[in-house]
């Protein structure tokens, strides 16, 4: 089938899911719930997939767009979920979503707070991190191994870290995905091309083991969806239709930099956090310029908002943190917007009460659960690990099915990219990206950028092809343009002249 999404196809397709009984109904179109659609609809299983919102709305486009091999989990003894991730980053790397995921340098400098002795630690960690990469197949030219490096050289690709104390740096390497909003687009989007009916904009009031009530938040219809088996897969917001699903939401704040605030920057930043033994600021340099600095891990406290706001505290404490290395302290000036994520970790009773029981401190293993009345409920993990999630709440909702098919599945654009086609279009769109470059050229108008490189075209595109319905769809998830303001309210005409365009 064809892989496009738009509002025809939403129509039509919500017209039959009233009508038809499905062997699977997926609720949450995250990265998990795509996941499942996918993995569900490649194993031949008849499959609708709803959201209240859009696709990525929720916890999968807030990530640090990290897909990484587990060595934190490595540091606190948690050797399964470190081998699962570098399991999954492999699968990302090379079968499954090559144009949106490679590897990324990242360097930890070593200034005079971090000790001799935890340099050695850390070097250690990153060669047993390395030696998952072999286990796991990964070749040393798609994902390089970690070394040592003078403060020259960490200063030519950081020059903004401090350079008095610099005894030099260490250099790492991990998986980083472009855009994991786009990773979402492009699961629905091959979800779709096996069949699967993508319907956003469609909420699950209640669950039960053979369908759901769903209304339609276009038009407040409601109807019901029959189905063989269902799969909760709304993460933070599990519980509310699993009531017997208990969770610990912790908020991860990231704060976006402004162009230039941190010179020119080639490399990705590890910044220890005072007194804790494996946690780090994380310092992400994006093609667009702008630069993500994260990562807070607060327990969530009270009901779980639709969009999480980034405190004034988190921004300060991250702030304070990566201040510690650099020649120049950031500024509240330079901080051009703040985004913040839920994470659905599972609550867990064998958190060591040395520890505080924080939510920094719980595992970040998925979990799969069956209430009394059958819903399937997957939750927990991380982005990285989104397909063997997906994979094993398929195993548990359908045992009878066929094998999954995922681990080598390419997504929609992996396919080979012509030569020639413009770096960033490739780097988003892969196969896809000459498409997109069509547009322009059928209509020259649609070559004008709207913001941070980003065309008429890719608005236009992202209404044809992926499911973009509103100006929200478009500014906050098909492209990243809404992460600032101001940029937002800048492009906001753009997008609304693409919604009536196409």
């Amino acid at each position: 089938m064809n892989s496009s999404l738009n509002a025809a196809r939403r129509r039509w397709e919500l017209d039959e899911a009233g009508t038809d009984v499905v062997d699977v109904l997926v609720v949450g179109l995250g990265a998990t719930g795509a996941g499942a659609a996918l993995d569900a609809a490649s194993r031949g299983l008849s499959v609708a997939a709803v959201d209240a919102h859009d696709l990525a709305f929720g916890s999968s486009r807030w990530s640090s767009k990290l897909i990484h091999g587990g060595l934190r989990y490595l540091a606190s003894g948690q050797v399964g979920v470190a081998w699962e991730s570098a399991v999954e980053r492999d699968a990302l790397l090379r079968f499954t979503a090559p144009h949106l995921v490679a590897a990324h340098p990242y360097v930890l400098p070593l200034t005079p707070d971090v000790p001799r002795a935890q340099a050695a630690a850390l070097m250690t960690g990153y060669r047993l991190g390395d030696a998952l990469r072999v286990a796991a197949g990964t070749p040393r030219r798609l994902l390089p191994g970690p070394s040592r490096l003078s403060a020259g050289r960490a200063l030519a690709l950081a020059p903004s870290l401090r350079a008095d104390g610099l005894r030099g740096a260490l250099l790492s390497w991990d998986g980083r995905v472009v855009d994991d909003a786009r990773l979402v687009v492009a699961l629905a989007r091959t979800a779709a091309a096996h069949g699967a009916r993508i319907l956003t904009r469609c909420r699950a009031l209640a669950l039960a083991g053979d369908g759901a009530r769903v209304r339609d938040e276009l038009t407040g219809d409601e109807f019901d969806i029959r189905a063989r088996t269902v799969i909760n897969a709304t993460g933070v917001w599990a519980g509310e239709l699993t009531p017997s699903v208990v969770l610990r939401p912790s908020r991860g704040t990231h704060l976006v930099l402004r162009p230039g605030a941190l010179g020119a920057l080639r490399a990705g930043l590890h910044v220890p956090i005072p007194g804790e033994r494996a946690r780090f600021a994380l310092v992400l340099p994006q093609a667009d310029g702008r630069v993500y600095a994260g990562l807070t891990d607060e327990p969530l406290d009270g009901p779980v908002p639709d969009v999480p706001e980034a405190p004034e505290s988190d921004v300060a404490f991250l702030l304070e943190v990566i201040g510690t290395a650099l020649d120049r302290p950031l500024s509240r000036a330079d901080v051009a917007g703040a985004f913040a994520g839920l994470r659905p970790l599972v609550d867990a009773v064998d958190v060591p009460e040395a520890a505080g029981g924080r939510t920094a401190d719980l595992s970040r293993r998925h979990a799969v659960l069956r209430s009394p009345d059958g819903v399937v409920t997957v939750v927990g993990g991380k982005l990285t690990t989104y397909r063997r999630m997906a994979e094993d709440a398929v195993d548990a909702a359908c045992p009878d099915a066929r094998a999954s098919r995922t681990a080598r599945l390419p997504l929609v654009g992996a396919g080979p990219v012509r030569p020639g086609a413009p770096g960033r279009l490739a780097r988003r769109y892969g196969s896809e990206s000459w498409a997109v470059r069509d547009l322009m050229r059928a209509d020259p108008a649609l070559a004008e950028p709207v913001a941070l490189g980003i065309t008429r075209a890719e608005l236009v595109w992202a209404v044809r092809h992926e499911g973009a319905l509103d100006a929200g769809d478009l500014l906050d998830r098909r492209t990243r343009i809404g992460l600032v303001p101001e940029d937002r309210a800048a492009a906001l005409p753009a997008a609304e002249a693409a919604l009536a365009y196409a």
